[in-house]
């Protein structure tokens, strides 16, 4: 998901924030959960009140999900998604001392069936989903309940902090791809699909120069063509999903699969499908769509300036 930046090169700074998270990670779970999530919203309203590049950014991006709001509205829903932001990092922190029975009683599933039909038949599952609420914790709940995943995770720096990230998700049963092992990481995945695994990838953002054209939110983005590829050329359903946080777990919303589309549009015309799922639930729930970075064709190069 949208987690620190993956640009940063090593440096005192980087060595400071992993130095936050391992604190992080041993405190938070030591807590009464109350207590944790109400000092992680307050660490959200701090640098929500800061309003840096990264919270200016966050309200750019939500004015394309609720474009009916001002400038104070904006800045009200801007705060809510900070303060769901901290609440992923407050749950990654205490997630892997939760108990099996913990995770499940959180998470509710709609359209469930669509996964788990396509799962057990053995035909390989592609789930597609955007930065939102927590991805983590989806992924727990597909591994404790019997669809062990296979994903790609951005490199982190300090290199530590991707380290403890990796063994922390290979801890709750993933294998975890990195995401700059180009075609042999692609290959992996096109076995697992065809081996009749779970395949979970966040597909909101384009990190390569492959990615295809598509309308997010009604605005021109780029988003990544694999998720579309890996399921055309295995046979795999792909299933757009969406998260939803409710006051006390989660809502997985799988979308209506999509259907394979062949020839040399076909990868696009599936991307947009997608595209178009990651709207229609990013709009009921714009607050926990965790998205910091540039999305939208239309800011690309730019900074984010004061406001918006």
């Amino acid at each position: 998901m949208n987690r620190p930046d993956t640009t940063n090169r090593p440096g005192p700074a980087s060595g400071a924030l992993d130095t936050a998270y391992a604190v992080g990670w041993a405190v938070a779970k030591r807590m009464p959960e109350p207590v944790a999530r109400a000092i992680f919203a307050q660490v959200g309203d701090l640098i929500w009140r800061q309003h840096g590049s990264g919270v200016r950014r966050l309200e750019s991006n939500l004015s394309r999900a609720r474009p009916d709001l001002d400038d104070v509205g904006i800045r009200q829903l801007s705060r809510a998604a900070m303060r769901s932001y901290l609440r992923y990092w407050c749950e990654a922190f205490r997630l892997p001392v939760w108990s099996r029975d913990d995770v499940l009683t959180r998470i509710s599933a709609e359209n469930e069936q669509a996964l788990r039909g396509a799962h057990a038949a053995g035909d390989g599952v592609v789930i597609a989903l955007p930065h939102m609420a927590n991805w983590d914790l989806a992924g727990a709940w597909a591994c404790l309940t019997g669809m062990p995943l296979t994903t790609v995770a951005e490199h982190l720096e300090p290199e530590r902090l991707f380290e403890r990230f990796l063994d922390y998700r290979r801890s709750l049963g993933m294998e975890v791809l990195s995401a700059t092992g180009g075609a042999s990481t692609f290959r992996t995945l096109v076995e697992r699909a065809r081996a009749g695994r779970l395949i979970a990838l966040v597909a909101d953002r384009d990190l390569s120069a492959s990615g295809v054209e598509v309308e997010l939110l009604g605005q021109p983005a780029r988003m990544p063509a694999g998720p579309a590829a890996i399921a055309r050329s295995t046979g795999a359903v792909l299933l757009p999903a969406t998260l939803h946080y409710t006051e006390h777990g989660m809502r997985i919303w799988l979308h209506e699969p999509v259907e394979p589309v062949p020839g040399a549009q076909g990868l696009q015309q599936m991307t947009q499908s997608l595209a178009d799922a990651f709207s229609r639930g990013i709009a009921i729930d714009p607050q926990d769509w965790h998205m910091l970075q540039r999305v939208f064709a239309a800011d690309v190069g730019q900074r984010p300036r004061g406001g918006r």
